[in-house]
């Protein structure tokens, strides 16, 4: 059954069992994932998820209920399921029902190119994958990784109000690690890529940026402890922001849980910071038309030349503020309950590429990764002390690799010390705190701790 259809009969049958308001909120998901081992395909999945969520006003309170199959018993399962926990739920926040925007963006989510990609040329790419990264180098013994995955879906919203809109989606991704070995020494590298536009998948490329990152950390030593200026990698700058990603959020504000609260039109950054979530970006992975409760989706500037010019917010947290929703309430399935996200979320790119940063940066290090983002750093105080390697840059030239060093610091406090910023803004995985991306960035100075 379609879900315009099985709305229709929700909505029938809701109101009979006297339902007051109801949105229905469906998603429809196919996935398949190819990985290459030794010259072999060593797993295929294929999997496909679908469901609709209720959300029902029954006497004044909100109730919810979720189902997988969309059949006549689903639509009866539903309504009493929405109906029993709206008569239990003690909340006392108001919950919105968004009757639809006076109109909504045009926003390319779907490539019909890539959807006709057959399953034998991605698994025959994860293979080239593989075997061009075991060419790249003879110090590479082993690609412990090559994987190469495709999803699309749909999301769909409707409700008594008046709203209804869906989209389609779809996107591919690619990911390879090598393993190089030198004087019994092991080391790792890996290159990911998400995009819409299968003919960006080059197998060649992929396979020598994770070489190349293994072989050139051959040899690593630590260095002293002491205060560093920094080069932050794009994509570890990028992981930093997506581990502060809840900062940004109004409901963390406004439970007391970011430091961001009160600072609404003060500088918490260098001037030279812009931070954009653009859920209208041409090719992002996390573009929409609209969010999670149907609200039209817009571009907004969270920070803009340093200056913090609004949180992100859905309906509830924005009726708390007195302000309109920025359209970043989040909805990952039709299981999950309504939160906030960020969309395409990043720091607008300079002018500077990653070697003129490494010139400019003179004397300190660049940090190509970090580890322990889970439990080295705290949201709430923006306190961080992570274990990195990168390189040692003595006169802007790179002298050698570093390994077991950590570095330790200060979200917020990074932020204002941002010296330079660099053109080569990426993109990683998008997950449950949207779609992050970043440039390179240099830093004043980091503590870091080695010998």
């Amino acid at each position: 059954m379609e879900f315009r259809e099985f709305k229709e009969r929700i909505f029938a049958a809701g109101q009979a069992a006297g339902l007051e308001e109801m949105e229905v909120y469906a998603t429809r998901s196919k996935r398949s994932t190819v990985r290459v081992f030794e010259g072999d395909v060593d797993d295929y999945q294929v999997s496909l998820e679908q469901g609709v969520g209720l959300k029902a006003k029954f006497q004044g309170r909100v109730g919810y209920a979720y189902v997988e199959a969309l059949d006549e018993d689903a639509v009866e399962y539903l309504v009493a399921g929405a109906k029993a926990n709206a008569q239990i739920n003690e909340s006392q926040d108001v919950v919105e029902f968004f009757p639809g925007g006076a109109e909504y963006p045009q926003v390319v989510c779907y490539n019909e190119s890539l959807s006709r990609v057959a399953p034998e040329e991605r698994v025959a790419f994860c293979l080239e994958l593989e075997k061009a990264a075991l060419a790249a180098d003879g110090r590479v013994f082993k690609v412990p990784h090559a994987i190469t995955g495709y999803e699309e879906g749909e999301v769909y919203i409707a409700n008594t109000k008046g709203l209804e809109q869906s989209f389609s989606a779809n996107g591919a991704y690619s990911y390879v690690g090598a393993l190089a070995q030198q004087n019994g020494q092991v080391k790792s590298g890996g290159k990911f890529l998400v995009e819409r536009d299968w003919s960006k998948f080059n197998a060649a490329e992929l396979a020598r940026e994770a070489v190349e990152e293994a072989v050139s950390l051959l040899g690593a030593s630590s260095v002293p402890s002491g205060n560093y200026r920094i080069l932050l990698r794009r994509d570890v700058a990028r992981d930093l922001l997506a581990t502060f990603v809840p900062v940004f959020s109004a409901e963390s504000v406004q439970k007391g849980l970011s430091l961001l609260q009160g600072k609404l039109g003060q500088v918490i950054a260098s001037p030279l910071v812009t931070l954009v979530d653009d859920p209208l970006m041409e090719g992002g992975a996390a573009s929409a038309p609209f969010d999670g409760e149907g609200v039209p989706s817009r571009r907004k500037q969270v920070i803009e030349a340093g200056r913090l010019t609004t949180y992100l917010h859905n309906l509830k947290t924005a009726r708390k503020d007195g302000v309109e929703s920025t359209g970043n309430a989040s909805r990952p399935s039709f299981k999950a309950p309504v939160g906030i996200a960020p969309t395409n979320f990043f720091i607008e790119p300079g002018q500077a590429a990653y070697e003129e940063l490494i010139h400019t940066l003179g004397d300190g290090l660049i940090i190509i990764d970090v580890q322990g983002t889970h439990s080295g750093a705290n949201p709430v105080s923006g306190d961080f002390s992570l274990g990195a390697y990168g390189y040692l840059v003595q006169g802007g030239q790179i002298v050698g690799p570093v390994e077991q060093i950590t570095i330790a610091g200060n979200f917020f406090q990074l932020l204002t010390s941002v010296e330079a910023i660099g053109s080569d803004l990426e993109f990683g995985s998008p997950g449950v705190r949207g779609n992050v991306g970043c440039p390179s960035l240099i830093i004043s100075s980091l503590a870091v701790a080695g010998v």
